[in-house]
């Protein structure tokens, strides 16, 4: 969380322990932005075009951000990602997060199951482009108003997206690990359905009266890019940000972070890939505290120039019926959608 500072990635406020030695050393308390629901209790909200077209812009940004660092999230879902009654979006919980790399391999029990990648799943290397696919299972999600692929184990979780996408390409399957490629050879073949019966008109808001691009046909097409079972050719999340769908609000400043925020240091992964026992660990966290009281003060705060995440980004605003949330939009000249639903 050191290394990012993006309007849509949750921010640290302050970290601190209460202990003043390294012998008593037990708790960290991580001081972050107050924020008014998580995306689980939005979906179930009627969303039109411009709401859910500008969450998801919001969140390919925060994702381009920790990209730009490196950094892949690996645990993207509906209950990591939170919002504000204004439709402000951030992402959260980077427990799993990991640097990107092209040859790395994941346990397919570290990402919630129904938002695995299917890279995940198969036990293949995977790239950053794995946080497109469960941006594209979020959004077939506030489409649905459901999980699109419940799964009851990850054996089950390949078979709900095969049922639905089809059965990947023979290239694909080269791919794979012998005895990973053996067993989806020998499944039932399917052929899938086009997106057009698997997110019928019906299930989408009207067409937008305000952007001509806002309109089902437009995110059906990005969520059939998004969700590719081949991740060489799933759609890149700088190419999601231009598509019609989501660029009606793109903002050279937000999408590459030139003002709101310092381009983010590479960050490294030495540390983690290295074995160390719990007490090594222990004085590494102590440390790293250490450190952070040292160069904040009480507020969390840098001295001398530093500056926390931009908090001024009057948006849409989200019905204030999640939760009793309050009206807490601006009025930013920024956003073209400063107005209420």
């Amino acid at each position: 969380m050191k290394l990012v500072n993006h309007k849509n990635i949750i921010g640290l406020l302050n970290a601190f322990t209460p202990q003043k030695t390294l012998e008593d050393f037990q708790d960290v308390y991580l001081v972050m932005e107050l924020m008014d629901a998580n995306l689980c209790q939005v979906i179930q909200m009627d969303l039109d075009h411009e709401r859910m077209s500008y969450l998801l812009y919001q969140m390919l940004c925060g994702i381009k951000h920790l990209h730009s660092a490196g950094i892949i999230h690996r645990d993207l879902k509906p209950s990591n990602i939170v919002v504000k009654s204004d439709c402000t979006l951030k992402i959260l919980d980077f427990g799993l997060a990991r640097t990107a790399g092209t040859t790395f391999m994941m346990t397919p029990y570290v990402v919630t199951r129904y938002y695995r990648a299917p890279e995940v799943i198969l036990g293949m290397g995977y790239k950053d482009n794995v946080d497109i696919w469960s941006v594209g299972c979020i959004m077939g999600e506030m489409i649905r108003g459901g999980v699109l692929f419940p799964g009851t184990d990850h054996i089950d979780q390949w078979n709900k997206i095969i049922e639905q996408l089809g059965t990947p390409s023979v290239e694909f399957m080269k791919r794979l690990q012998p005895t990973v490629r053996n067993y989806v050879e020998n499944r039932p073949k399917y052929t899938g359905y086009a997106f057009e019966k698997l997110f019928p008109d019906v299930l989408f808001p009207a067409d937008s009266s305000e952007h001509s691009r806002l309109k089902a046909s437009q995110a059906r097409d990005l969520l059939c890019k998004m969700l590719v079972i081949d991740p060489e050719k799933r759609i890149s999340v700088e190419n999601a940000l231009l598509h019609p769908y989501i660029n009606v609000w793109y903002d050279e400043a937000e999408v590459n972070a030139v003002s709101t925020a310092p381009a983010p240091a590479p960050y490294d992964h030495s540390v983690d890939e290295r074995e160390h026992t719990v007490q090594q660990w222990k004085e590494l966290i102590y440390q790293e505290v250490l450190e952070y009281e040292q160069t904040h003060n009480t507020l969390g705060i840098r001295p001398m120039g530093s500056h926390l995440n931009s908090q001024a980004d009057g948006v849409i605003e989200i019905d204030s019926e999640v939760d009793g949330l309050v009206d807490q939009s601006t009025n930013g000249p920024s956003n073209p959608f400063n107005r209420r639903r």
